[in-house]
């Protein structure tokens, strides 16, 4: 095959870059222990014929070709003193890791099918879910330690008082994850909130309250016209199976639901409310609607981070699973314009608590329905009708506009489908309208995985950045 060559070329040049990175070192080595695995893995292929023959592993080191660039460029950047200081300002860097790792696992769960069972279990060690992200919080660890040592220069020296970077930012080193606080129900006691306040969001079945827990701010959803007649065990047993569902889906790009707390316990009307992370934006429709000014840079940043989220969604290791309803309102915009993808927070236990409610959406549901399914009402919806919808998603981020505004249904139908239309991006730079077309193609086979789409966004968000 005519891509293991740069596969294996590009797996020496992670292992030379290794070796100069200024940060973050622990975790760019457990990357480049992981593709020093992976470049076994890749040998092995090589010398089998009837792997190579395999049209799924052909397509997983293709792609698998493409992560390794994107694992080259994020260690890349730990070499330069310059990026240090933006890395400082912005710390994103523990999530490019995480994704990073996730897909390098992903494609070594495809390719290890190749190889016999001893070599699939001994290779396997290293991407053991458990022991990884055991070893990954470790290097994390670690590496935010060395940072910690060396801000104390760059808060004094000439280049840090020119790129501004504030204490608090600097200090971010020591704030913890959001997915450390496990999903559970929450005692009344352990939260800060006030009820005669104002909601801050209210839909027409429920008023959302702004508060505190373990040191986050959370949203807190009462709802207006409960169900009166649901017993307490009833919604703690849903509740409860619904948290494992939760943990599987745990990304710093997919809304975090706390979990479930219960006033009036001991009453005959029990109050139940749903604990979730605050985003004060609202949603990605609601941002896109104010008139905020976004830079190219800005809104490349919130392609990738709605694409992270997307991707945890239907490459996750136990099940792959769709989220059904990809659109604009789906997605959350948190403090710094960070997206994350929600719709998924508990909706068998926020079903068993209200009454059902017609709900009027500003945009037609049909914007987002791939041509496949626009033309024939029985197609199947999979990965690659979702990620049609996902395109008209990043269209509504690069445009601030509402996708085929003022169209009837007919004439959706017509555009999409018989003329085979996507609205134009003015202004977009090419590589990033390459991609969010390439989402949007008519032939479903052409569009890219959720995986392939991080890879090559955080490519594209890294040189508008630098511009």
């Amino acid at each position: 095959m005519d891509v293991i060559d740069p596969i294996l070329s590009i797996a020496s040049s992670i292992y030379s870059l290794c070796e100069q990175v200024k940060a973050n070192k622990k975790s760019c080595h457990s990357i480049a222990q992981r593709v020093h695995a992976l470049q076994d893995v890749v040998e092995a292929i090589r010398r089998s014929e009837s792997a190579q023959a395999c049209p799924v592993v052909g397509k997983s080191l293709r792609e698998l070709h493409i992560t390794l660039i994107s694992a080259q460029d994020l260690i890349k950047k730990y070499t330069s003193d310059k990026f240090l200081m933006r890395m400082l300002k912005t710390f994103r860097h523990r999530d490019d890791f995480a994704e990073v790792n996730c897909r390098l696992t992903d494609n070594f769960q495809v390719l290890c099918g190749a190889l016999q069972v001893d070599q699939r279990n001994k290779l396997g060690q290293v991407f053991d879910e458990v022991s990884r992200k055991a070893q990954d919080e470790v290097d994390r660890k670690q590496d935010d330690e060395e940072l910690k040592k060396c801000k104390g220069k760059l808060l004094f020296s000439s280049v840090y008082q020119m790129e501004k970077i504030s204490v608090v930012h600097v200090f971010a080193v020591n704030k913890p994850s959001i997915t450390s606080c496990g999903i559970r129900e929450i005692k009344l006691d352990e939260l800060e909130f006030s009820f005669p306040k104002k909601p801050f969001f209210t839909t027409s079945t429920s008023e959302v309250y702004k508060g505190k827990y373990c040191g986050f701010t959370v949203a807190i959803k009462k709802y207006t016209e409960p169900l009166s007649h649901t017993p307490r065990s009833v919604v703690r047993s849903v509740f409860w199976s619904e948290v494992e569902t939760m943990r599987r889906f745990e990304s710093p790009n997919i809304l975090r639901m706390f979990g479930i707390c219960v006033r009036e316990d001991k009453g005959p009307n029990p109050q139940f409310l749903l604990i979730m992370e605050y985003c004060e934006k609202g949603s990605l429709r609601q941002v896109l609607d104010s008139g905020c000014q976004l830079s190219w840079s800005t809104k490349a940043c919130m392609c990738l981070d709605a694409a992270q989220g997307l991707y945890r969604l239907h490459h996750t290791e136990e099940k792959s699973k769709v989220h059904g309803c990809i659109n604009s309102s789906k997605f959350l915009v948190a403090e710094g314009y960070r997206v994350k993808l929600g719709g998924l927070e508990l909706a068998k236990t926020e079903t068993s608590l209200k009454k059902k409610k017609p709900v009027k959406n500003k945009i037609s549901s049909l914007c987002y329905i791939s041509p496949q399914q626009l033309n024939d009402i029985n197609y199947s919806y999979d990965k690659q009708c979702e990620m049609y919808s996902f395109g008209i998603v990043l269209w509504e981020i690069a445009t601030c506009k509402k996708p085929f505004e003022g169209c009837s249904p007919l004439q959706i139908y017509q555009k999409v489908y018989e003329q085979r239309l996507q609205e134009e991006i003015p202004g977009c730079p090419a590589d990033l309208e390459e991609l969010i077309n390439a989402c949007r193609a008519f032939e479903s086979f052409e569009r890219p995985s959720a995986g392939v789409l991080v890879d090559k966004l955080r490519s594209v968000v890294e040189k508008l950045v630098e511009k």
